[in-house]
């Protein structure tokens, strides 16, 4: 009964629109109300426990880096050197764009404000470079869907707090997934650009690939101290997002000095906001993950799949579908919480490593990012340009093609998500 009424108000709450984690919280309250076998002071107590966790630390933590790189003054670098180094293809722009976000997705781990700060540059540019504005739109949103693949990735560091996965592992075998979806989407931009008429933005020039990457090298810091401490094991996914904030702190206001003592307050706001919204999901997630493990119902769900089939491959592809339709109606971090546990509850029978499992669950959601009612990147980038809602998602459809081509080589390929993550394994 409890399961019926958990499952059965949640999907009404969020048919009602209800905000992601008052839905959640709200269906937890009511399942445990007409059970009555828990205090409600267990709520309280298991949304403080879902969200303390020394792992969680590094989600504001990167969310706080991703607006001090912004404010920073990396942003103009970071695509003046993506300009160098594709500006000559077909489309330049839509090219730099995926690069820049490519780019960019080694600081902040969030795919959102990888569209931010990426789309507010470059749509307006392609827009003035003659571009029709829906397609701008489309080439950001899909770029900063990469936010979450490579790392550091926020989903990755949530997928392994739940399943216990090595989060220096899942960075790891992200690299490979983000490069291959990366080229992906260049390819797509460039093609379309080419029937339509869109131009580079400027010759290939070593000489000033070598001058952009000079003006850069500081920005790209960045990433390659997050990733280089976690793959050589210097620090831990969560003191590196620690060193990242101490970084992106000097660089902007040592530095670059785009950043002022009197802009701090503003930046501390803006990161405690953003960080609040995500942990505020994962702690009523908490609680209904708790509600579900008591009511056995990952298991029961996970049965009735293996109850389908046994195949691994069918198991995958059926997964995968799943993670679709939630990433396309469900916030990503709510998804992982809600999903992980009846996942994990079928690794044996996939046949396949907890790591790559990771990596197919964040690219999974990764993709919904893309497909309204709750796809973040393509709220973002449409709002930049000013197109509706439908008029991107129609735009967008080449973009979702590749990547569910992509998606399928990253589910039934694992050297690539595992040739790296078995390296640091070592």
């Amino acid at each position: 009964m409890t399961s019926q009424i958990l499952l059965i108000s949640l999907l009404v709450l969020f048919a009602l629109n209800a905000p992601i984690a008052v839905a959640i919280g709200v269906a937890s309250l009511l399942a445990i109300v007409i059970q009555g076998d828990f205090p409600i002071m267990m709520v309280v107590q298991k949304m403080f426990g879902g969200m303390d966790s020394f792992h969680l630390m590094a989600v504001p933590l990167f969310m706080f880096t991703g607006v001090l790189m912004e404010a920073g003054g990396i942003s103009r670098r970071i695509i003046d050197f993506a300009n160098a180094l594709v500006g000559w293809l077909p489309g330049g722009l839509a090219a730099v764009t995926v690069v820049s976000a490519m780019f960019f997705a080694g600081i902040s781990g969030s795919a959102a404000a990888d569209a931010a700060a990426v789309g507010a540059i470059l749509i307006p540019a392609m827009k003035k470079s003659g571009y029709d504005s829906d397609f701008a739109a489309a080439v950001q949103a899909s770029g900063g869907s990469i936010g979450v693949i490579i790392p550091p990735s926020i989903p990755m560091i949530i997928f392994g707090f739940l399943t216990g996965a090595s989060i220096g592992q899942l960075f790891a075998g992200g690299i490979l997934p983000g490069i291959l979806i990366g080229i992906s989407l260049i390819s797509v931009a460039s093609f379309i650009s080419f029937r339509r008429g869109y131009a580079g933005t400027t010759a290939f020039s070593l000489p000033e690939v070598w001058r952009t990457f000079k003006r850069a090298i500081l920005a790209l810091g960045a990433p390659a101290i997050i990733l280089g401490g976690i793959l050589f094991g210097i620090f831990t996914a969560t003191e590196s997002a620690a060193v990242a904030v101490v970084y992106a702190l000097f660089i902007g206001i040592a530095v670059y000095r785009q950043i002022k003592p009197s802009d701090l307050f503003g930046l501390f706001r803006d990161g405690a906001i953003t960080s609040a919204i995500v942990m505020f999901i994962i702690s009523t997630a908490s609680v209904f993950s708790w509600i579900a493990a008591i009511e056995d119902i990952p298991a029961r769900l996970a049965g009735s799949l293996l109850h389908l089939t046994e195949n691994p491959g069918a198991l995958l592809l059926m997964i995968n579908l799943i993670l679709l339709i939630a990433g396309t109606f469900v916030e990503t971090t709510a998804s992982l919480i809600l999903l992980v546990p009846m996942i994990t509850a079928m690794l044996p029978a996939l046949h396949i490593d907890m790591i790559q499992l990771g990596v197919i669950v964040v690219t999974n959601l990764a993709i919904g990012m893309l497909t309204p009612p709750m796809g973040i990147c393509l709220i973002v980038s449409s709002s930049i340009s000013g197109d509706s809602l439908t008029a991107v998602s129609r735009r967008i459809l080449p973009f979702l093609g590749i990547l569910l081509i992509d998606l399928l080589i990253i589910t039934f390929y694992s050297p690539i998500t595992m040739w790296l993550a078995t390296m640091v394994a070592k």
